[in-house]
């Protein structure tokens, strides 16, 4: 069965790791037949990542798009569907982060996280979700991060974003429990991912990996459509770095 499955940010990071984990679902449930949207900003990241998505045996496609570009989310929820009919699964995963201390944040800092965090995840959401509603199926998730739930002194805008992404996904909830549609919170702790930058060999080997993420994620997926999974919180064994 074919299941057309959206993923922002999916040239690096957890992205890439979702994408390649429901590629390679595809060689594990004989009738699960993922079709993956792959997003980003990047073309040349998303190349690599399809190539190794179709090795698995499933096909993806590259869309470049900028998810805080209105015009950008209408053409990829319109091509999409013109192309597939249907959108099964969303995966908000795009997502920036600046990290410095709150006097040092200037307008463009505020306006790349907002835009992309907020923004972008509440209009494509928006834009999906009638979809889903309709047919009375579908899922999607939000990566947030344990910084909805918890604010560290150098993220005061990346919090700040990621608590009102939590409060959309529980507002997003209630609507969806109407029409059998799955909603999933996906907040993980240090996932050692580009965003970063450069870290010590020491803070790497207590940080999650990608795979770490998108593996419990994809099994949500693939659950009954009778069970759902409401939040997926994911932390290193030894704690949150600054703990």
């Amino acid at each position: 069965m074919k299941h057309i499955i959206l993923i922002t940010g999916a040239g690096k990071g957890i992205g890439k790791a979702i994408a390649l984990d429901f590629a390679k679902a595809s060689t594990t449930y004989p009738d699960f037949e993922p079709h993956l949207i792959l997003v980003s900003r990047t073309v040349s990241d998303l190349e690599a990542v399809a190539e190794k998505c179709r090795a698995c045996g499933a096909a993806a496609e590259i869309v470049k798009a900028d998810i805080s570009d209105m015009a950008q989310i209408d053409q990829l929820v319109s091509s999409t569907l013109e192309r597939y009919g249907t959108i099964d699964c969303l995966v908000n995963n795009a997502g920036v982060g600046r990290f410095k201390p709150f006097t040092e944040l200037t307008v463009d800092d505020y306006e790349d996280t907002m835009g992309t965090n907020l923004k972008g995840t509440f209009f494509l959401t928006q834009k999906v979700f009638p979809v889903m509603e309709e047919k009375k199926s579908g899922h999607i998730f939000f990566i947030t991060s344990i910084a909805a739930e918890t604010a560290f002194k150098s993220s005061a805008l990346y919090s700040m974003s990621k608590f009102g992404q939590k409060g959309f996904i529980e507002a997003v909830r209630l609507y969806a429990k109407t029409c059998n549609v799955k909603i999933t919170n996906v907040m993980p702790g240090a996932v050692y991912t580009p965003m970063w930058g450069e870290v010590t060999d020491e803070m790497k080997a207590i940080m999650m990996m990608p795979e770490d993420i998108s593996g419990p994620l994809v099994n949500a997926y693939l659950l009954p459509q009778r069970t759902s999974v409401e939040e997926l919180v994911l932390r290193p064994v030894s704690g949150d770095l600054g703990e």
